[in-house]
């Protein structure tokens, strides 16, 4: 029996732990839903690590992200959830893809680059515009990495601007909101195990 389908969330808020976190919110959430399609999963806050800038796998002494990236080469689902900061991805979830950018240059045991095969998700919060255009430069980040894009992979809330309610203020999980994230999380499945059985063909 294979082992099950691993997912990884790599949660981009500004704020360290433990501090309240509305992205870490509906990672957690997206992380739920995986796990009723038999994906377990864990969530990391990157905030809580040294993670330098650069991109390459390894920028020295004190660089943090050589043990996340060995996570993220374990996952089947890598989840990227980001808070909106003047209607861009925040600059930890930039610093992320920078980082990930090293592996357009490494590869598989059969010599295809190490994110073939892997999926990749967005999950989205803010009180102000900018989630489509933030799911449009990630997924075009991921995609040029070799991640692979769900239909409708992506999840989002967006509150009222100007008001100050964020995502984890709220009571309850718009059904919006939920419905998108069980979509998401059921295509991304889908698409892990289909991916897992059969990778892309070495070139």
């Amino acid at each position: 029996m294979s082992a099950p389908l691993q997912a990884l969330a790599l949660v981009c808020t500004l704020k360290p732990s433990p501090a309240p976190s509305s992205s870490a919110l509906i990672a957690d959430q997206v992380l739920d839903a995986l796990a009723a399609h038999d994906v377990a999963g864990e969530s990391v806050r990157i905030a809580d690590f040294d993670i330098r800038p650069g991109v390459s796998t390894d920028e020295g002494e004190g660089d943090q992200w050589p043990q996340i990236r060995r996570r993220v080469l374990d996952a089947d689902i890598v989840v990227l959830s980001t808070p909106t900061w003047m209607g861009h991805l925040s600059s930890i979830a930039q610093r992320v893809l920078e980082r990930l950018d090293a592996e357009l240059s490494t590869t598989d045991d059969a010599g295809r680059p190490a994110m073939f095969g892997k999926v990749g998700v967005a999950a989205i919060v803010g009180n102000e515009d900018g989630a489509h255009k933030i799911a449009a430069d990630t997924f075009q980040a991921l995609d040029d990495v070799g991640f692979t894009i769900p239909a409708q992979g992506c999840t989002y809330w967006n509150g009222e601007a100007m008001v100050g309610v964020d995502y984890n203020d709220l009571t309850e999980t718009p059904d919006a909101v939920r419905k998108t994230t069980q979509t998401l999380a059921r295509n991304a499945a889908h698409l892990a195990a289909l991916l897992r059985a059969q990778n892309y063909p070495a070139g």
